[in-house]
C-alpha cells in the first residue's frame, strides 16, 4: 500500500490512473451511445499528460536525467536506459501520434479508432511501469 500510498504524489498519481482507466473502461462499454469522440480523445490526451507528470515526479524521471547529465543527484527509481522508461517513450509516441491523426479525422468512426489507439498506448505505459515498480 505504501508504493500506492505512501505519500502526497504518491497517492494523486494512483486517484488519477484509477480515474482514467475508469474513463476508458466506461466509454468502452458505452461506444454506441457516445457521439463525439474528438472530446473524449482530446480529454484523454490532456488527462493522460497530467499523469505523467505526476507519475514521473512519482518515479523521480527528472533526478534519473540529471544524474545522467551531470552526476549531481541520486537518480530515480528507473535507469534512465531501462525497460519501463523506453515503452514510457513508445507509449507516449503512440498518443502522440494518435492525438494528431484525431484532429485530422473527418469521421466519427476514425476517431473512435483513434481514441482506442491511444487508450492502447496509456494502457501500455502504466502497466509497464507499474510492474516496474512492483518488481523494485
Amino acid at each position: 500500500m505504501k508504493l500506492y500510498f505512501g505519500n502526497t504524489t504518491t497517492t494523486v498519481t494512483t486517484i488519477l490512473i484509477l480515474g482514467l482507466l475508469g474513463f476508458i473502461g466506461y466509454s468502452a462499454l458505452h461506444r454506441a451511445d457516445i457521439p463525439f469522440w474528438g472530446r473524449r480523445s482530446l480529454f484523454l490526451a490532456f488527462y493522460g499528460l497530467l499523469i505523467c507528470c505526476f507519475a514521473a515526479a512519482r518515479d523521480g524521471l527528472d533526478k534519473t536525467i540529471q544524474c545522467a547529465i551531470d552526476g549531481s543527484c541520486v537518480p530515480g527509481i528507473f535507469p534512465l536506459l531501462s525497460v519501463p522508461n523506453l515503452i514510457g517513450c513508445i507509449g507516449a509516441a503512440i498518443i502522440m501520434i494518435a492525438g494528431i491523426a484525431t484532429l485530422f479525422s473527418k469521421s466519427q468512426h476514425t476517431r473512435e479508432i483513434w481514441f482506442y489507439l491511444m487508450s492502447g498506448g496509456v494502457l501500455l505505459k502504466i502497466v509497464t511501469v507499474e510492474i516496474g515498480r512492483i518488481l523494485l
